[in-house]
């Protein structure tokens, strides 16, 4: 789950990493408040969550209340790769010396911690880290261990070399460390780290992400997520239960279990099609699951067919037959439907289907070869 600028900083200040003051506004008479009272000069900052905001006009500097006033305005209501900005991030302008980088986000390969700094911050970071990375220091942190001054202090310094600012660096790292953990975080990014007159480091900006898979431990961050982030389909999907991604094939899918939702997606494109989300209904049979994933699939129009593929466990194979019979009464399924039923409760399920005239497969490849013959069929 990704935050705005405004929120994560909120976050580095409650772990006491210092960052400019500022505060949200969503019409410009509030930017114009919120800049007299913190003082100008001010950056006025589109809040989305996508990069470039820079170079898309969406960050301006204000020299007074009243040109805060007016940035907003050309701010509040422009697209920035496609998406429409509500609020601005009205914040005091620093005077910035240097530029510095510093993240840490999950590698899964070392199953670690990655530490990530650089002496050359700043919007091309991307791009030093393909043509000069040995401008990039990275070190690894142990889950367990944490953060070790006499182990990573030297490390983080080579990005930090005046002793002064690499002191200050470690400072806002451990800060970074500890929301990193007690957030469950998979990524905390300060970029620019600002050096500022008077030798201080500033989070000048600031990117957080939150692990979804964690937020069960966090209830309290489900109040924070956008729907910038995630299109209407996702949010009714996580409302019922489902893990779903859209994607731009042809073929619905919607499996049992996050592996086999894959290897059904691998399938599709190596018979030649390919499938127009992941959907995972988890380990529940509630019938009412297959009925919500067949609403949110069957919207999209480019929709020729549907798989469904269940390998019963947990799941049992008669009350995915209901959810799919509950579906054909209320919803029509306008498209060729191919199902896959074996597992728990295979024989009563197959039964039901057979009962309301409804072939189940047992192999997964005549499955997936059947709905890419009939989603090509539906194309023509």
């Amino acid at each position: 789950m990704k935050l705005h600028e405004y929120q994560a900083k909120g976050f580095l200040r409650e772990f006491g990493i210092p960052v400019p003051e500022g505060e949200v506004a969503a019409t410009p008479e509030e930017a114009r408040k919120i800049a007299a009272r913190i003082g100008c000069p001010v950056m006025v900052k589109a809040q989305v969550l996508v990069g470039g905001r820079g170079k898309a006009g969406g960050v301006k500097m204000a020299k007074d209340p009243e040109e805060a006033m007016a940035r907003a305005r050309d701010i509040i209501g422009m697209k920035i790769k496609g998406i429409e900005v509500q609020r601005v991030l009205v914040a005091r302008a620093v005077d910035i010396q240097s530029e510095y980088y510093v993240s840490l986000t999950v590698d899964r390969s070392a199953r670690a911690v990655q530490c990530i700094a650089s002496a050359s911050g700043g919007m091309e970071i991307e791009e030093v880290a393909v043509k000069e990375p040995e401008k990039i220091v990275r070190f690894p942190l142990d889950p367990e261990a944490g953060l070790v001054r006499a182990k990573h202090f030297d490390a983080l310094a080579r990005a930090f070399p005046s002793p002064d600012v690499a002191v200050q660096a470690w400072s806002i790292l451990e800060g970074m460390w500890n929301l990193f953990g007690a957030k469950d975080c998979s990524l905390v990014e300060i970029n620019p780290c600002a050096l500022v007159p008077g030798g201080r480091l500033v989070a000048a900006d600031a990117k957080v992400i939150f692990d979804d898979s964690a937020l069960y431990k966090h209830p309290e961050l489900e109040a924070l997520r956008s729907p910038e982030e995630y299109g209407a389909d996702e949010l009714e999907a996580r409302a019922n239960g489902l893990s779903y991604v859209s994607l731009d094939g042809t073929i619905g899918c919607i499996v049992n279990g996050a592996g086999l939702s894959m290897a059904t997606m691998d399938l599709i494109k190596y018979f030649g099609a390919s499938p127009a989300n992941f959907l995972d209904v988890g380990g529940s049979s509630n019938p009412e699951k297959v009925l919500s994933a067949l609403r949110i699939i069957l919207r999209k129009g480019h929709i020729r067919a549907v798989l469904i593929n269940i390998f019963g466990g947990i799941t049992r194979c008669d009350d995915i037959a209901r959810g799919i019979l509950m579906a054909r009464e209320k919803l029509g399924i306008p498209v060729p439907l191919v199902i896959r039923l074996i597992g728990t409760n295979e024989a009563e399920g197959r039964k039901l289907l057979s009962a309301a005239g409804i072939e189940a497969y047992d192999d997964l490849t005549e499955a997936v070869k059947a709905v890419v013959a009939r989603a090509g069929k539906a194309s023509t």
